[in-house]
């Protein structure tokens, strides 16, 4: 059985994420040794590795391996970073973040997602995360500036508010827009008012409860 989940493993680094652009070595490794599996709930466990998104319970899913591992890739997460995280969700990505990072906040609105991502957090020997059930959909003031801020599930519009919760070189990565062509969108705080936006790729994923939508024009 081992060396099967260490196959498939090894299949979805090389067959979905490298294909995906993910090259850099440090997450690559990353992948290799956070044991997706583990994160996964348990009757889902035989779609570990595979190229979806995996429902967890009230109503969310775990983005796709390939997503998460574009995200980390994209974030250049050094051991100096705080990281804010909105969504836990399985807490997987939560683990990859953490791995790399100082010290990781992660928010998430459903208490009993939040509490068995913290068991499988700690069973994993990662204690360098603040878990708070919390709605972070206009980002997480407590805490701010943030080096790095992620948000996993997409945004209509990107709440401006959390921008201003990043430290300066900061980076943000948000998906943002609404279906079904949404932008995987980085911002960097290139100093204390001055912004760059990029969009890094065309995608689309769940999005993030109670997010910000545009006002709509009643004519």
């Amino acid at each position: 059985m081992h060396k099967d989940v260490e196959q498939a493993r090894f299949n979805m680094i090389e067959q979905q994420i490298r294909t995906w652009e993910v090259l850099d070595a440090r997450v690559l490794d990353l992948l290799s040794q956070v044991p997706r599996e583990d994160f996964v709930p348990e009757q889902y466990r035989g779609l570990a590795f595979a190229d979806l998104e995996i429902p967890i319970g009230a109503g969310q899913q775990m983005l796709s391996p390939k997503m998460e591992g574009r995200i980390v890739q994209a974030l250049e997460i050094s051991k100096t970073d705080r990281v804010l995280e909105i969504g836990t969700g399985s807490g997987y990505l939560t683990a990859l973040l953490a791995t790399l990072a100082k010290e990781v906040v992660s928010l998430e609105i459903h208490a009993d997602l939040s509490v068995a991502a913290q068991r499988k957090l700690q069973q994993h020997g990662i204690h360098n995360v603040s878990l708070e059930i919390a709605d972070g959909s206009q980002g997480w003031a407590n805490g701010a500036p943030y080096d790095v801020i992620v948000f996993t599930g997409s945004l209509p519009l990107l709440p401006v508010i959390a921008e201003q919760q990043l430290a300066t070189n900061g980076r943000l990565f948000a998906v943002v827009g609404e279906g079904p062509a949404m932008e995987a969108t980085m911002i960097r705080r290139v100093s204390a008012d001055s912004f760059r936006h990029d969009v890094l790729f065309e995608t689309s994923v769940p999005p993030l409860e109670n997010a910000p939508h545009p006002a709509r024009f009643e004519f």
